[in-house]
């Protein structure tokens, strides 16, 4: 009795016959432990135009340098945790296509400003959530549904707050803020969209709280109305949009 070995698949590149092509990466390195300033090197690595940053962060790290340090999880945009600078613009690594790029140049990649630099592209995410858990982002309904029963929301109560039930906490929203960058003390845009999915939640009924919270001078009134918020969402969340509603909830006293 014979036994046939087949060769394991490759990419759905390989397999169509593509030829992988040359991209340089500029990653831009920090090492806390050698007593050297952060400092750019380059990697040229072998891609396909379907392949993503992350998959050439990986490649680097696997085939050339086992010491570059980044965070991912999922590498499909839904635990966040790769985000990162790209080309200058707060993106996910792993959703972000290398034929989207401009390849006849070098890709910049390095860690998301505002944050402290831990190593190469990690930062100390612990600010961003202290901000994130001082807005109280959890349910606080004031009376328990009858028994076997549910608390019941309306579709269009429902659709209040929709757009940022989205958010995902990557940190790209926050860290691409000019506000946040110099002042280490504001809430950041991603804590207020998390206010604003229970401000507007007509279950919950600690909204006045939240928006106290916010009426500081380190909260809303900080915000300048860049969009650089917005634009570096890549859950596509109209963040600037919330942050108008929450002030406008405040000036008014007026939420549900």
């Amino acid at each position: 009795m014979s036994t046939v070995v087949s060769e394991a698949p490759g990419t759905p590149a390989e397999e169509a016959g593509l030829q992988p092509f040359n991209v340089t990466l500029l990653v831009r390195r920090y090492d806390p432990e050698s007593g050297r300033d952060a400092y750019w090197e380059d990697f040229d690595v072998p891609m396909y135009p379907t392949d993503r940053v992350l998959d050439a962060l990986h490649r680097i790290k696997w085939d050339q340098d086992g010491t570059l340090t980044f965070r991912r999880s999922c590498a499909h945009g839904i635990c966040g945790s790769d985000a990162m600078r790209i080309n200058g613009r707060n993106r996910l690594a792993c959703k972000t296509l290398i034929k989207d790029l401009d390849i006849s140049k070098p890709i910049y990649v390095e860690a998301i400003k505002g944050l402290p630099l831990e190593k190469d592209l990690i930062v100390d995410m612990e600010p961003f959530f202290a901000a994130y858990r001082a807005v109280n982002p959890f349910l606080v309904a004031g009376s328990e549904p009858e028994p076997g029963k549910e608390r019941v929301q309306s579709i269009e109560d429902r659709e209040r707050f929709d757009d940022t039930t989205k958010c995902i906490l990557c940190a790209a929203c926050t860290t691409s803020c000019p506000v946040f960058w110099t002042d280490g003390q504001y809430f950041g845009p991603a804590a207020i969209v998390n206010a604003h999915r229970f401000i507007f939640d007509s279950r919950d009924d600690q909204a006045e709280v939240r928006l106290d919270i916010l009426n500081d001078t380190e909260g809303v009134w900080r915000c300048r109305t860049t969009f650089n918020c917005t634009d570096a969402c890549p859950r596509g969340i109209q963040v600037t949009k919330a942050i108008a509603e929450v002030k406008s909830a405040i000036r008014s006293g007026k939420v549900k």
